[in-house]
């Protein structure tokens, strides 16, 4: 895993839990440090997705075969992201309602109504949204394990034409080994007859100087 990963995802754990924790005080705020924080966490919430897309490139560079845990790691990380927002946007749901109550002196009915329709709307947009991710990491995880098989077959591949070349190279050893021993083989042929054929001129001319010796006398 690269060092620029790990301070991506170092940098991301403290501002979660940064967020998550003034997420969780905005409902005790006043209405002054109500909208201060808001604007804080919308602007952290953005630096979080920044951080979030980094990891995500960097992961895209891991090699294939270390990569699923790294995925699983982001899908955890950006589950955890949508889970975030979800809470900030109820807890600007109730302040909206508050100032609006405040400004109105309504008695609240109506704000609860349009509060509960609009949580409502918006766990339907985030079940959406969580399927949408869902479907967009399993065509990132089999692109990826796509990839890995098209990597792992052009090195079969590389494999084979270099079998079939040593396989050429020992066909040509071969041939030329034949043809040696072939070459061996014929002049072993031509020295025996040779041999032979001398040895029956000898045996010839010992007989005929055997005969003429005889005949002379």
């Amino acid at each position: 895993m690269s060092a620029e990963f790990q301070g991506y995802e170092q940098d991301y754990g403290v501002l979660s839990a940064e967020i998550t924790g003034r997420i969780a005080k905005i409902p005790k705020l006043s209405a002054d440090e109500k909208k201060q924080m808001v604007t804080a966490v919308d602007k952290q919430l953005e630096e979080a997705k920044e951080l979030l897309e980094q990891m995500d490139l960097e992961v895209r560079e891991i090699p294939a075969q270390s990569r699923a845990i790294y995925s699983n790691r982001m899908r955890s990380y950006k589950q955890e992201m949508s889970k975030m927002e979800a809470d900030f946007k109820r807890s600007r749901i109730a302040y909206s309602d508050e100032v609006r109550n405040e400004l109105l002196g309504d008695d609240g009915n109506s704000s609860e109504c349009q509060r509960a329709h609009l949580l409502d709307n918006t766990e339907r947009l985030e079940r959406s949204s969580r399927r949408l991710e869902s479907g967009y990491q399993i065509a990132v995880e089999t692109e990826q394990i796509g990839h890995g098989i098209l990597e792992n077959l052009s090195q079969d591949r590389e494999k084979i034409q270099r079998a079939r070349e040593r396989l050429r190279e020992t066909d040509t050893n071969l041939g030329k080994s034949s043809r040696i021993l072939t070459g061996m083989l014929r002049r072993i042929i031509q020295n025996r007859v040779l041999v032979v054929v001398l040895g029956i001129i000898i045996v010839f001319t010992i007989v005929l100087a055997i005969y003429f010796s005889f005949r002379g006398h």
